[in-house]
């Protein structure tokens, strides 16, 4: 088994920064197990009651973790959601016998799903995760309906974003290519992870940026190897939910964002006319991070699209 990367890296934040949700996550029921899919040790969090009548499996964005959903989780109350780590990210160790691309990692969830008996749950994906939640229905994952939050709506290599797309995919092959340690270095450099979250960010609330900014020093780099966090860029600009949209006929709900620098409104908007049965919500004043800035709005639109559970609200 292949050990998780943890490099030592300059941090400006010595003290972790209190989450504004705290409290309400504490007052969520949670417990954690290890299940073997596809080779991955792929570690797994459940959250709320046992006997909830609903089950949602979440599924977090390119080189986040679990932590990255708690906010939204925090909100929900009466659902029960199961949030695991994607293989090589986390506490889940790689994918044996597959690539780290959409197709090894929708097979992975459509396995996950299956070995743990959640057929029938909803499926929610948030960014980099819209991708592979879409990709494994499009194949065949069974489900009631379907939630992409920021969801990857256009190609990343073309448009406004392309250049710089390939700028960053240039910057991840320099991370494998260089060695071992010079590698790790630039792929998880504090400089890098720092601009990445000021790049995303768009709360003016001066507290809740420390906190992001923390969240993402400290969850951002938590990747197994060189070889799986370089493959999963990859296949994060390979791919993109319009290409699986049209096969897709669960009941689907969109929640997009106003100021979104990844996906535009137009490029939100022109997605859902793709799918045979969807619904977008556009929330406004937030960006690629609609998980950390507005989770309490995106609880709501998901309630209200599942028709169970409630909403706590509110800062703590």
């Amino acid at each position: 088994m292949q050990a998780l990367v943890q490099p030592r890296l300059p941090r400006m934040e010595c003290v972790p920064v209190p989450s504004p949700y705290a409290s309400l996550l504490a007052a969520v029921p949670v417990h954690s197990a290890t299940v073997t899919v596809l080779g991955s040790d792929t570690k797994y969090w459940v959250y709320g009651p046992q006997d909830a009548t609903t089950t949602v499996v979440v599924v977090h964005g390119y080189r986040g973790e679990h932590h990255g959903l708690e906010p939204v989780v925090a909100h929900l109350r009466g659902l029960r959601i199961i949030s695991p780590d994607l293989p090589g990210f986390g506490e889940s160790t790689p994918l044996v016998g597959h690539h780290h691309t959409i197709d090894g990692y929708s097979a992975w969830l459509s396995a996950f799903v299956a070995q743990l008996g959640l057929e029938g749950s909803i499926i929610l994906g948030h960014s980099f995760g819209s991708i592979v939640v879409s990709a494994a229905v499009a194949q065949g994952l069974a489900v009631p309906k379907m939630v992409l939050v920021n969801p990857i709506a256009a190609p990343a290599l073309s448009g406004p974003n392309g250049f710089m797309s390939r700028v960053t995919l240039l910057y991840y092959r320099a991370g494998r290519a260089l060695p071992e340690r010079m590698g790790a270095a630039l792929l998880s450099s504090w400089l890098v992870v720092r601009f990445m979250s000021i790049f995303l960010a768009q709360t003016r609330d001066q507290k809740l940026r420390r906190w992001i900014h923390d969240q993402h020093h400290t969850y951002f780099s938590r990747y197994a190897t060189r070889d799986s966090v370089v493959e999963g860029f990859e296949a994060s600009i390979s791919s993109d939910v319009s290409m699986f949209a049209p096969q897709i006929a669960a009941p689907t709900l969109l929640i997009g964002a106003d100021n979104d620098p990844i996906t535009t409104v137009a490029a939100q908007e022109k997605l859902a006319t793709l799918f045979p049965d969807a619904r977008l919500v556009i929330l406004h004043g937030v960006g690629h991070l609609v998980h950390y800035e507005k989770p309490q709005e995106a609880a709501e639109a998901l309630v209200d699209f599942l028709g169970d559970g409630s909403v706590a609200g509110g800062h703590a």
